[in-house]
């Protein structure tokens, strides 16, 4: 069986590395905010080109706390997308904000900007765009709108660490970029982890008062906060991570050209939009849209390759999100997309010769129809 992902076969690979950070940890004696974070955190704010960074317990809590920290406050509006993981609309209401969501771009899959004027009220707050699956979406124009409306930005880089648009890191243009570390991630840790950017001063401390019960000193809290940091076990191994990331970035990119260069001529698939002179993916999936995708996931299936949808059902048709005021006649492009997306296996254990033979499944399967 060809998994979508195989962290088994990661750590075997790694074995040595990953064993090595966890035991510095150990024998340390030191969990939770100490040195493997404090590194993680400056390791992590050169990499991306950005003054201060903050490790929290997850990528939903970096969209909580960034939210919380930019002043959203109950019945707030957030723009953002219906073709996200839930997580984007969880941290939203958490923060108190209500989701206002916008059509995407049916290339991108990314949130169309000619879009975003059209949802702002006197409620808006902020935008929150996601770069899905590892594109970074058109955040010139988006940046633009906020200026204009004097609204924050907060970015949704969750999928897209490496990502760039004209030569610079997604998750740095906006007020406060979000970064999540699942297991699944490019940079993916070993648990939940994740972080929130920034190069303003008073967001980062206003972020690292949130994580931390609202602390500014032992047993001084001066607001209300939460427990979310990033443990040091799981910074240590990010902190070994970060070191390989450009590498297995480059080992997605050599597979993802090789299955385009074996899918190209299927006319059955829609192959996703690649990098361009502006926007740099780093491919934290590789999905294609076809309108036999049940059939065939399930053929895939058969002959031991296991796929995903990302996501099978827009947010505004998740249960606990119906109350909106959203459908599929307010975002059509989106409920078109997300009919027609499946996930194939891409990640950097993968093998050459495992793509090769998902590639001539697909190419029988269309065949044969």
């Amino acid at each position: 069986m060809i998994l979508f992902n195989d962290f088994k076969k990661k750590y075997k690979i790694y074995k040595k590395e990953i064993d090595g950070a966890i035991n510095r940890v150990l024998k340390s004696g030191w969990f939770v905010l100490g040195n493997e974070l404090r590194s993680f955190e400056e390791n992590f704010s050169k990499y991306l080109g950005i003054k201060y960074v903050v490790g929290v317990n997850s990528g939903t809590d970096a969209i909580f706390l960034g939210l919380k920290a930019l002043g959203v406050k109950d019945g707030d509006e957030v723009i953002t997308v219906a073709n996200t993981a839930v997580p984007t609309v969880a941290a939203i209401r958490m923060a108190g904000g209500v989701p206002v969501f916008v059509d995407i771009d049916e290339d991108t899959m990314n949130i169309d900007p000619g879009l975003i004027k059209k949802a702002i009220t006197k409620k808006t707050k902020a935008i929150l765009p996601v770069h899905l699956f590892g594109y970074p979406a058109e955040i010139n124009k988006i940046l633009k709108i906020a200026r204009k409306y004097k609204l924050k930005i907060i970015e949704d880089a969750a999928q897209a660490v490496g990502a760039q648009f004209k030569n610079r890191m997604a998750g740095t243009f906006g007020d406060i970029g979000c970064f999540s570390f699942y297991p699944t991630k490019n940079l993916g840790a070993f648990g939940d982890a994740g972080a929130i950017v920034t190069n303003n001063k008073k967001i980062a401390d206003r972020v690292r008062q949130l994580r931390n019960y609202g602390e500014v000193s032992k047993y001084n809290n001066t607001i209300e906060g939460v427990n979310s940091r990033l443990d040091e076990i799981q910074a240590g191994i990010l902190n070994w991570e970060l070191q390989e990331l450009n590498q297995w970035n480059k080992k997605r990119e050599k597979l993802v050209k090789l299955y385009i260069n074996n899918l190209q001529n299927v006319s059955e698939i829609k192959l996703p939009i690649d990098s361009d002179k502006f926007h740099k993916n780093v491919w934290h999936l590789f999905v294609v849209r076809t309108k036999q995708r049940k059939r065939l996931q399930d053929f895939l299936l058969k002959n031991g390759v296991q796929t995903a949808i990302h996501y099978p059902m827009p947010i505004y048709k998740q249960p606990v999100y119906r109350n909106f005021g959203f459908s599929d006649k307010d975002l059509p492009k989106t409920k078109k997309v997300m009919s027609e997306i499946l996930s194939l296996p891409l990640n950097p254990e993968l093998e050459e010769k495992q793509v090769n033979y998902i590639c001539d499944k697909i190419k029988f399967f269309y065949a044969s129809k």
